[in-house]
């Protein structure tokens, strides 16, 4: 296992939340020439109401910029304290493929329950991404 193997999810990360981001603008310019919102709405995000269906890509976007952070944040961590290992390495893909699952469930049909059980199951993998690397400098440093 190379130093440099998490460079592949974070990657795989960053190209999710672009794929997010094309999408709500798409979504939003469709919605704009259809003249179901105003484009000056998005200037100043009053003066109207955005649509359900944009509103939830934006919601989804901004998520994208909470919990993934760490994920972002563990990954360079694991490499620069040498702890990138093959379970961090697996860990770090289940996590991308989990926050996939996430995207499409809550940018799709949005099934509360689905999409609870798919975002709690992606923090557990981010806390044992955490605890490999934790414990693992903490053997190292022993």
């Amino acid at each position: 296992m190379n130093d440099h193997s998490l460079v592949y999810p974070m990657f795989a990360m960053v190209l999710l939340t672009f794929g997010v981001l094309l999408t709500l603008f798409r979504a939003r310019a469709g919605f704009v020439r259809s003249g179901e919102v105003s484009a000056s709405y998005f200037k100043t995000y009053q003066d109207g109401a955005e649509p359900e269906a944009s509103a939830k890509l934006s919601r989804h976007f901004a998520n994208l910029f909470e919990a993934p952070t760490l994920f972002y944040v563990a990954c360079i961590s694991a490499m620069v304290t040498g702890q990138a290992t093959g379970l961090v390495e697996a860990l770090a893909w289940l996590y991308v493929v989990l926050r996939a699952a996430h995207a499409y469930i809550h940018t799709g049909a949005n099934t509360l329950n689905h999409r609870i059980a798919v975002y709690f199951s992606s923090w557990a993998v981010l806390l044992l991404i955490w605890s490999c690397i934790v414990v693992g400098v903490f053997v190292s440093d022993a």
